[in-house]
């Protein structure tokens, strides 16, 4: 089968398109026919070699590239229920030090960490679930804000922001979205209440809206201190970017989510994905052989959804 893989780090060309066999499942694993894969931040993380630099991974002959897979269940591994062969499922591969990912036409996920796919999306869309969606999921319950409450979210056009705003909409958080002046209409329709340029002078902006400032920021595109700003005495911040989060003042509580893959409440986010309360956002398809120009085009910036490779 066709695989992308890093053996050499570098820049979006470190790329490969190799051949490779057919993993076969472990216990406890699922094989998928991958249909889609997204393009993640963290995989440029891991073609550069930031997650060795960084401690996060121990060096290796091989890596294998993303996270987000959308495909068929090809085959069980010992112990697998809940699952049958033919079913549309969708995961999350969050381990940094394994020879294949999901940019490949097979991939294995663990059983516990899979989830069936959104009824009527396809599977371009479905990829564009697992990370972002968990990523936001797992920083609103950590910032554990009643309903009612107000959550700043910087990045609220992006996909880990856009999953954010319309997740604390639907937990019923007033929110106050901030974005490029052009995005204003997006995030609206995703359930801010509120809508903050970030030319602006945001702590001021924010204020002005809310007095007092806000009980939560979800900060995705990192304002870090600019966003702390926006937060009342004593509120709660979490970022998802890590070595982004300012010092905590005035009894503010800051941490960073690292996000991990969770079937179960993966099942819960498609589930919304599949009754249209949870917009899915795909940016470009591209086949697989296009790897690199798809970590140039997310390298770019500006996108509104996510990069999608077709194996």
């Amino acid at each position: 089968m066709r695989a992308v893989v890093v053996r050499e780090f570098g820049g979006p060309e470190a790329l490969e398109v190799v051949e490779v066999p057919v993993p076969e499942p472990g216990a406890g694993q699922i094989r998928i026919r991958v249909e889609a894969a997204a393009v993640n931040p963290v995989d440029a993380l891991v073609r550069s070699g930031g997650t060795v630099r960084n401690g996060m991974a121990l060096p290796r002959e091989r890596y294998g590239i993303g996270w987000d897979a959308a495909g068929t269940v090809d085959a069980l591994g010992a112990g697998v229920t809940g699952f049958a062969v033919g079913d549309r499922v969708i995961g999350m591969i969050d381990r940094l030090d394994l020879p294949l990912g999901a940019y490949a036409e097979y991939a294995l996920l663990e059983a516990a960490e899979t989830a069936p796919a959104p009824s009527g999306a396809s599977a371009a869309e479905a990829a564009t679930l697992p990370l972002g969606a968990l990523t936001a999921d797992q920083a609103l319950a950590d910032l554990a804000l009643e309903r009612g409450r107000t959550v700043l979210v910087s990045g609220a056009a992006g996909s880990v922001g856009g999953f954010g705003v319309a997740l604390a909409a639907e937990r019923g958080l007033r929110v106050v979205a901030v974005a490029g002046e052009r995005d204003e209409k997006l995030v609206r329709a995703l359930g801010a209440e509120h809508f903050v340029p970030r030319s602006a002078e945001v702590a001021h902006a924010v204020r002005r809206l809310v007095p007092g400032g806000v009980d939560g920021v979800l900060d995705t595109a990192p304002l870090g201190v600019t966003a702390l700003e926006a937060l009342r005495f004593g509120g709660a911040f979490v970022s998802t970017v890590p070595g982004a989060a300012p010092v905590p003042r005035r009894r503010t509580r800051v941490s960073t989510v690292w996000v991990g893959a969770d079937g179960e409440r993966l099942a819960g986010l498609s589930a919304l994905a599949g009754a249209g309360r949870l917009p899915l956002r795909v940016a470009e398809t591209l086949p697989l052989d296009r790897a690199a120009d798809a970590h140039r085009r997310l390298a770019e910036g500006g996108l509104r959804g996510r990069l999608v490779l077709l194996p």
